[in-house]
């Protein structure tokens, strides 16, 4: 599934290939994709005459900016958008096209058709599902340390499942949050509510810090993630736990180790990360 980084990737590359561009048409193969409005032909109707103003992000979801509406768009495991001419043929699992007046058009592939789009006047898409259901992404002013402090010591749960948890932080998953832990020194499995001030910034810190360094690199290639114009992220080759399983840590030298947290595949040194 793109997380942050990959996000933010697309979203760099797409605002530099359809900003200002006028959606003259839409066609939609798969309308389960379609969340809101629950009418596809509204759906086509309102975003046709839309140009594309700008291209936002909050936590995992792309905010595409409308002359008057946002459309909140949801990868989650295989959802990609690419840039095409009308003469380059369509691939398979192509579900959402938008025709644009300057010929050009923007698709939406997903093998799994598990993506989601809503579509929101100005000013609403906040207080609508889904994202008045996020928390902070790490880049945001609101995720202080004294609001991530406060989240963290009001749940038992482990920390991999509280920093999954997309209302407590948006945007990072299963890569990320493995790569925060090792960096900041802290096991998988130890119960949010009995992590220290100290260790909840580190938390804190090295959540801002990987994905940074993930931003600056592309994101990272699992599998079939590539951005907006079909370049793969970087970052995979900077990974010091998330599928390094059985390699040296880059840090002490003894093999990572894969398990299980909450039924997610977790990776951990277990000399660096002790429980």
């Amino acid at each position: 599934m793109p997380e942050l980084p990959e996000v933010e990737t697309i979203r760099k590359t797409l605002k530099n290939l359809v900003l200002n561009k006028k959606i003259e048409k839409v066609k939609v193969y798969w309308p389960k994709i379609i969340k809101q409005p629950d009418d596809v032909e509204e759906f086509k109707h309102i975003l046709s005459g839309q140009t594309i103003r700008d291209i936002k992000r909050k936590g995992k979801f792309l905010l595409f900016q409308l002359d008057d509406y946002y459309l909140v768009s949801h990868l989650r495991m295989e959802g990609k958008y690419s840039v095409n001419k009308p003469i380059e043929p369509v691939k398979k699992h192509t579900h959402i096209v938008f025709y644009f007046e300057d010929g050009d058009e923007l698709r939406y592939n997903d093998v799994r058709k598990f993506g989601t789009m809503h579509v929101y006047p100005i000013g609403e898409e906040l207080n609508e599902k889904p994202l008045n259901q996020l928390g902070p992404d790490p880049f945001e002013d609101a995720f202080t340390f004294d609001y991530f402090y406060s989240k963290l010591k009001k749940t038992d749960r482990t920390i991999k499942a509280a920093l999954l948890d997309q209302s407590i932080l948006a945007g990072l998953g299963n890569i990320y949050v493995d790569e925060t832990l090792f960096k900041a020194g802290i096991h998988p499995l130890k119960r949010s509510s009995k992590l220290t001030k100290k260790e909840i910034k580190a938390i804190q810190e090295a959540a801002i810090y990987t994905l940074a360094g993930a931003v600056k690199l592309g994101g990272t290639t699992i599998r079939s993630y590539v951005n907006g114009q079909g370049q793969m992220g970087m970052f995979q080759q900077e990974l010091f736990v998330y599928g390094q399983e059985n390699k040296p840590c880059k840090t002490c030298g003894k093999p990572i180790v894969k398990m299980k947290v909450g039924g997610r595949g977790t990776h951990i040194c277990p000399t660096c990360q002790k429980n």
